[in-house]
């Protein structure tokens, strides 16, 4: 399932009167192989439970909860999983897991009212969907990634030809053949690719190929598909999985960190013109109430989110009946702990976000969203 069909479900669950349990973990083996959570789960665990009174209706829908998670830990849990995020909450029939080849950043628990869906935002953000096309002029390899690992692959195969001509042709004549052989062999890969980019929900194309086959690729590519593809690689063709998904990353990051730049440009031009643009917490959380935002951006960094006023967004909130007054705990293992009413509100956003449709971005390099409050916005429209 993909990631974006699960944040939309746990966006629909609706705030608990009972604790509902968010655990993020970097589950990477260490230099032993063995996994690092498990101390950190046994602590918080043991720590959080306490909080609520022996004998209360909280406490054994939070035991209940912790129980099953240790138990997924120790019989589900998938040797190739790097990272984590559970979410619990028995009294609601909750229970949901997303394992992922990509790593979450640092543990974390956090029980609410809510799933706390910031962190596996952020996930999909950082590793997207894309296609990666590795071609040749007689095999191409169709590869679709998705949180940093291979979520389909297809090879179309191309007619076999050979580099001399036999059987009296003239060279001029057996370059034709040649030639319509490769040709159709890019038709083919168009086909494939036309197919997986529908499938799939594909918005961002990776080609590499050799000299001859990328040229015949490009004039076969409709508009529609030209208009996916972000970038080029300098890849050998028989490269294996494990040096693609390395080089797509790679080439992923750059593109994050050159659009992130021009997407905020543009919410903040588009402010300043009274246009399709919205910046600061209070004013953005106020466009996702009105279902006007088209894309949420977001910092990266969740602490730079401390430093900005929330009183004013909080309020607004509030008054759209978003948020329900709950005791909240959080934690991040070695990294300071972060102040609830910050995270509550990050979680509206991507909540309120993920519930209109609206795309989010996590804006990796703070210094861009730092003037505005950490929080800015693409526009569908203005009212």
């Amino acid at each position: 399932m993909q990631i974006a069909e699960q944040l939309d479900r746990l966006a629909r669950f609706e705030p608990a009167p009972y604790p509902v349990v968010s655990l993020y973990l970097n589950t990477q083996p260490d230099a032993r192989g063995r996994g690092q959570y498990q101390t950190f789960v046994r602590q918080e665990f043991k720590s959080r439970s306490r909080t609520y009174p022996v004998g209360s209706p909280e406490r054994a829908s939070l035991d209940t909860d912790l129980e099953r998670i240790a138990t997924f830990l120790e019989t589900e849990l998938q040797p190739s999983a790097n990272g984590l995020a559970v979410f619990a909450c028995s009294a609601g029939e909750l229970f949901e897991t997303v394992q992922l080849a990509a790593p979450i950043d640092q543990h974390w628990l956090y029980i609410g009212d809510a799933p706390h869906l910031y962190p596996l935002a952020r996930v999909e953000s950082r590793y997207p969907r894309y296609a990666a096309v590795v071609a040749d002029t007689n095999t191409t390899r169709i590869m679709v990634f998705a949180t940093g690992e291979l979520v389909a692959q297809e090879e179309v195969k191309g007619e076999k030809t050979r580099r001399t001509s036999q059987g009296g042709w003239s060279q001029a004549r057996f370059q034709r053949h040649i030639s319509n052989f490769h040709q159709q062999h890019a038709k083919d890969v168009v086909d494939a690719l036309e197919r997986i980019v529908q499938n799939e929900g594909i918005t961002q194309i990776l080609t590499a190929g050799d000299q001859v086959i990328l040229p015949l690729l490009r004039a076969e590519l409709p508009k529609h598909l030209a208009d996916k593809v972000v970038d080029h690689l300098k890849l050998d063709t028989k490269a294996p999985l494990e040096d693609v998904l390395a080089a797509t990353i790679e080439a992923m990051a750059r593109l994050n960190e050159r659009t992130d730049r021009e997407k905020v440009d543009a919410a903040v031009g588009g402010y300043r013109a009274g246009g399709l643009g919205v910046v600061g917490p209070e004013d953005t959380l106020e466009a996702l109430i009105k279902g006007q935002v088209d894309e949420l951006l977001l910092t990266a960094n969740i602490d730079r989110l401390q430093n900005i006023s929330t009183d004013g967004a909080i309020a607004a909130a509030n008054d759209s009946t978003l948020l329900e007054p709950a005791v909240e705990t959080a934690a991040g293992g070695e990294a300071a702990l972060a102040d609830p009413q910050v995270v509550r509100l990050a979680d509206e956003y991507v909540t309120r976000a993920t519930q209109t449709g609206a795309r989010v971005t996590f804006i990796e390099d703070a210094s861009l969203l730092h003037d505005y409050g950490g929080v800015a916005a693409l526009l569908r429209f203005r009212i």
